[in-house]
Order: C-alpha cells, then structure tokens, then sequence
C-alpha cells in the first residue's frame, strides 16, 4: 500500500505532518476493562479541567482551529473531531464504549488533542492519498449524514474519500471483524519529527498491548511526502 500527501497540498502548507501506524494481524473485541476505566476515569479529569480552561484554550485544539481557517474551513461550523469529543466531555456527556479499537483511538485523540482517524485496510482499495476536499468531495460519515469535505484534509483511495481529522465514513469504518488497520495521526504543526515519530511510537505499543498482531509505523512530511507499506 502506497500512502503520500499530494504534492500541491504540501507545497501550500509544508507545515503538515500525517502520521501512519499499520496494524496486521490484530484481533477487535469489546474493550478489557481496565481501558474502559482508564478512559472514565480521564473523561472526568478532562471535565473538572475544563472548567478552568474552556476547550478552545487547550494548547492543540486551538492550534487545529488555527490549521482549519489556513486551510480555508471554519472551525466554528467543522469542529475536527478531536475538538467535537472534548466539547462531549465538558457537557459530562462522555463517551461510552463501542469497542477496542474505537474506544482507544477516542483515547489517544482526546490525550494528543489531536484528530486521528481508524480504517479497516480490507475496506481501503489501492494508493491512499491525503489531499485537500472541495464542494465535490464527501461521503457518508459515522454521524449518519453526508458530509461534503470542503477545505478539509481527507484521505482518498481508488473508490473515493474515506476518512478525515472531521469525521470518518462508514465505509472503512473498524469492526471486530477488522484484522488489519490503518491509523491516521493528523499532527499539529509545532510538533518536531522526532516528538510525532516518538508519540507514533508510543501508540502503536499501546494499541499492540491489547489487539496483538505487529505494527509498523512512519511519518509523512513535506521531506519524506510518501511511503509503501
């Protein structure tokens, strides 16, 4: 599998950085319970935090706010996702468990502040590129509606559009019948290579700990714009 960043994209905005964890071999099931605690438990902390620093002021939604209006969308109408989770949580409306492949991915995104998508490689079809949506890009998300990917970043194959850092499709969607996977890191810009490399890192042993298998991991950046994994 062959994944890049358009070249137009990055001459834009060389500031992107998309991290990738391959997951083979895994096994999806109802998460053990000492995640399920363990995302409680920091679903509360978050809400107690947040009463003294509103969602908006936390250091990496703000600063994907800011990569949402450069990149032309407005943040306040296409909320990514990672900010859409923390806006659940200081509502104390928090997430409950699906499963352990959705229910850590929520957990690195809301502990990074960052967006991070999770796909189903059997779903995926071909080259995955990320590039930047217009009026013409969508598809049916995991909100239930149709969603048009304008000024968004979004990954694409060879059917179409499949995921982004606002919400992903039902298409690729993990289950637990998912066996191989593919996870998308949506780095904040100030992160250096060797903070997003060293965090890739850390999740993919994290994720490797409770769904097995083998991982691999690498970074897209405006020096290295594609991989073959």
């Amino acid at each position: 599998m062959e994944i890049s960043i358009n070249q137009t994209l990055l001459t834009q905005h060389p500031e992107l950085k998309i991290g990738i964890i391959h997951y083979t071999k895994i096994v999806v099931a109802e998460s053990p319970q000492m995640i399920k605690g363990r995302m409680q438990l920091y679903q509360e902390n978050l809400f107690l935090e947040m009463q003294e620093l509103p969602v908006t002021q936390r250091e990496g939604i703000a600063e994907w706010r800011q990569v949402w209006k450069k990149l032309g969308a407005d943040p306040n109408r296409y909320r990514h996702s990672a900010e859409s989770l923390m806006r659940r949580i200081s509502k104390q409306n928090y997430l409950t468990p699906i499963h352990s492949g959705v229910d850590l991915n929520n957990f690195f995104s809301l502990q990074y502040e960052m967006p991070i998508g999770l796909y189903d490689v059997a779903q995926i079809k071909g080259f995955v590129e990320i590039d930047l949506g217009h009026d013409e890009i969508g598809y049916e998300g995991l909100n239930g509606r149709f969603n048009t990917l304008a000024n968004i970043l979004y990954s694409r194959d060879k059917v179409g559009a499949f995921g982004s850092p606002f919400v992903d499709s039902k298409r690729t969607a993990v289950t637990e019948e998912t066996t191989d996977a593919l996870h998308i890191f949506y780095f904040r810009p100030s992160f250096t290579n060797d903070k997003a490399n060293e965090l890739l890192a850390s999740a993919g042993k994290m994720f490797n700990q409770i769904h097995g298998g083998h991982y691999q991991i690498a970074l897209l950046s405006n020096d290295v714009p594609s991989i073959t994994l």
